[in-house]
């Protein structure tokens, strides 16, 4: 019997890892990042209170272009970056959601860091 391993369940029990050890306070919050197959979604957290300050992502009307590729995830991190520019924030710490650091996440990451988020 060949054994079918679940990616979502292994990339959980890695995000579950790092969350074990980075939090966002409301000084420094969480640019948390999902990707699915067609879109990318970035939200940053205040994990004190328990709120989203800011997101956003690839399915927001007037983004106007597929979702699933580089090109969308630069674009979304520098709007996730404008919107927190808006709301005061200016220091993040990263959160790639149990993701490999390579592709459309470190994409979103470099877009967030030119629209002026530091982490």
């Amino acid at each position: 019997m060949v054994k079918v391993i679940d990616k979502n369940k292994s990339r959980l029990r890695r995000h579950k890892r790092v969350r074990s050890k980075i939090s966002g306070t409301s000084a420094c919050p969480r640019l948390n990042v999902f990707r699915s197959s067609m879109h990318i979604y970035a939200q940053i957290i205040d994990d004190e209170k328990g709120v989203t300050l800011a997101a956003a992502s690839s399915t927001e009307k007037g983004f106007g272009q597929y979702g699933g590729n580089i090109e969308a995830a630069r674009k979304v991190g520098l709007a996730i970056a404008e919107k927190a520019k808006a709301a005061g924030i200016t220091d993040v710490v990263f959160d790639r959601g149990g993701y490999v650091y390579h592709g459309r996440v470190a994409a979103l990451a470099e877009g967030a860091r030119e629209g002026g988020l530091n982490f």
